[in-house]
């Protein structure tokens, strides 16, 4: 059973920057690829960035691109994402979610696995 736990959410003023952590309890980290959503009040969850299992490759949400970075630590079993430049429009529930040897993508379906969330609130 693949267990995902994100921390580092926070409040946090326009232009200022977060890292937001998530933690995978499985034998073999490597296996997966991994991806950021948020879900905003009101808003259908969206994809922010993903990145494929090596860490060799990642994909980004036009609106974040330039502003967040996803990185991983295969040794720590441990995703990130940094982000910076924050927006109030960033403001949302972030779900960290992997997937099983297969390529990172755009698409929740895709994902079998799924964190709780951590929440991001940007004033302005």
């Amino acid at each position: 059973q693949v267990q995902l736990v994100e921390s580092g959410g926070e409040l946090v003023q326009a232009g200022g920057s977060l890292r937001l952590s998530c933690a995978a309890s499985v034998r073999t980290f490597s296996n997966y690829a991994m991806a950021w959503f948020r879900q905003a009040p009101g808003n259908e969850r969206e994809f922010v960035a993903a990145i494929s299992g090596s860490g060799g490759s990642s994909i980004y949400a036009d609106s974040v691109k330039g502003r967040f970075t996803i990185s991983r630590d295969n040794a720590k079993s441990t995703v990130y994402l940094q982000m910076n430049s924050l927006k109030p429009e960033d403001t949302a529930l972030y779900y960290c979610a992997a997937r099983f040897q297969s390529p990172g993508t755009r698409w929740s379906s895709d994902y079998g696995y799924w964190g709780q969330g951590t929440q991001v609130t940007v004033s302005s």
